[in-house]
């Protein structure tokens, strides 16, 4: 299983790039492996996060904005979903992983 976190690196807006940090150092700092994948730099990767990202989940206007949230191909959810998650301790079920505190073993 992959986590991939879905941005754009060459967004004009500072809220996108804030919400896009947000989520990495998250990642980065829990030691969770994960792939960042710029669709600004691929049409091919654009594309397919449109196609993937559940009807409902879409906007009513526009295109889902990054970042967007995937382990593998299974849809996790974008930055508000992420921060809900974060805020309610449940990231690791958020992003289809087993806790890492549920795997250690009590000394």
């Amino acid at each position: 299983m992959v986590i991939r976190v879905f941005i754009a690196s060459s967004s004009g807006f500072v809220a996108i790039k804030k919400k896009q940090q947000d989520v990495v150092r998250f990642l980065e700092a829990n030691k969770i492996e994960f792939e960042e994948v710029d669709i600004t730099m691929s049409e091919e990767q654009r594309q397919w996060m449109y196609k993937n990202i559940p009807p409902e989940k879409k906007p009513s206007q526009g295109n889902p904005l990054p970042p967007q949230i995937f382990n593998d191909d299974r849809y996790c959810g974008d930055y508000d979903s992420f921060f809900e998650s974060k805020e309610s301790n449940t990231v690791f079920s958020f992003l289809g992983l087993k806790s890492r505190l549920a795997s250690k073993a009590e000394p």
